[in-house]
């Protein structure tokens, strides 16, 4: 499988994290309830900004945290995902290329800004996140390339991009390319809520495009509209060449649709900070070992390294080389 130029291509939403310290006044004026994540409008998001204080940008998005941990592990590894021609965007082409990732983007000029997400920590430690998805939730078609996407030999997309018609179209069109070409697709199905608004068409992708599933146990209970995990996990394992299923605390499952599955332990984590991007980092160890040949409970407990490192401080990714972790 080294005949290909990148191990995975991603399409996912662009987001830059703007971290700033506030108290419960600043929640109370602006509305906010505290701990929550609520979806903001261009002009409250510009609104907010202006008033926050001194804050740190860590660039985000779920599909692009995954591709920063292939890229930690040493795997080559490509982003689609639009962002708009103003600082954020400056900010997250500049973080997704130093972490190692292939990202030629065509910023868009006159449109929404580029998207963030405004999390007030207050002394408590509570994170209170105002989410504006602007020029990330409106890529089309024409944001793939399609010799991109038909390179790698595993496309993986992110649900949450769904909601929108135009990048529902830009993912088909990402993972015709992947199967055209001969090889794998990948998705995740990101929030439960997600699923909910969606499942007949992840139903129909599960079935008849994608090879490998990722979901949370929420998530997957929801697809098959049952509270049993282990009815979820059989009938999943009908669909997918593979599903892998984690369950936070109780580690994670890989179902393979001949019949196997495989219980991976969690890895040690001494003190929980922020679990923000544990399922995406879990997507990214699994994904570097399948497509450099592990074994299947090798690729799960790569998994579930690089969702405890990730968990383990605040931020959605990793601090250090998860190459060097893993001893790869």
């Amino acid at each position: 499988m080294t005949d290909h130029p990148f191990d995975v291509v991603c399409i996912g939403n662009a987001i830059v994290d703007v971290i700033a310290h506030a108290d419960e006044g600043f929640l109370g004026r602006h509305g906010m309830v505290k701990g929550t994540m609520q979806l903001i409008d261009d002009g409250l998001a510009h609104r907010l900004y202006e008033d926050m204080g001194p804050g740190v940008e860590i660039s985000g998005g779920s599909a692009a945290n995954t591709a920063a941990g292939i890229a930690s592990f040493g795997g080559r590894v490509g982003f689609v995902g639009r962002v708009a021609d103003d600082q954020l965007g400056e900010v997250f082409t500049h973080d997704i290329r130093a972490s190692g990732v292939h990202y030629e983007p065509a910023p868009v000029v006159g449109g929404p800004a580029t998207a963030r997400c405004l999390i007030l920590v207050t002394p408590d430690a509570q994170r209170t996140m105002n989410t504006f998805l602007g020029a990330s939730s409106l890529i089309t078609p024409d944001d793939v390339d399609e010799a991109l996407t038909g390179s790698a030999q595993v496309v993986y997309a992110e649900g949450y991009l769904w909601d929108q018609p135009a990048a529902k179209d830009a993912i088909r069109l990402a993972m015709d390319a992947a199967i055209a070409s001969g090889n794998k697709v990948a998705l995740t199905l990101s929030d439960m809520f997600c699923v909910d608004r969606h499942r007949a068409d992840f139903l129909e992708l599960a079935e008849h495009r994608v090879d490998v599933l990722f979901a949370n146990e929420a998530e997957i209970c929801h697809l098959y509209e049952t509270s049993s995990f282990d009815e979820a996990a059989d009938r999943v394992a009908a669909h997918c060449e593979l599903a892998c299923l984690t369950r936070s605390e109780k580690g994670s499952v890989i179902i393979g649709g001949d019949g196997v599955r495989i219980d991976v332990p969690p890895a040690p984590v001494d003190h929980v900070v922020d679990t923000t991007g544990a399922g995406d980092l879990y997507a990214a160890g699994f994904l570097y070992g399948f497509t450099n040949g592990f074994e299947l409970e090798t690729c799960g407990r790569f998994g579930a390294l690089a969702a405890a490192e990730v968990i383990s401080h605040v931020g959605a990714r990793p601090e250090v080389s998860l190459r060097d972790l893993a001893g790869v």
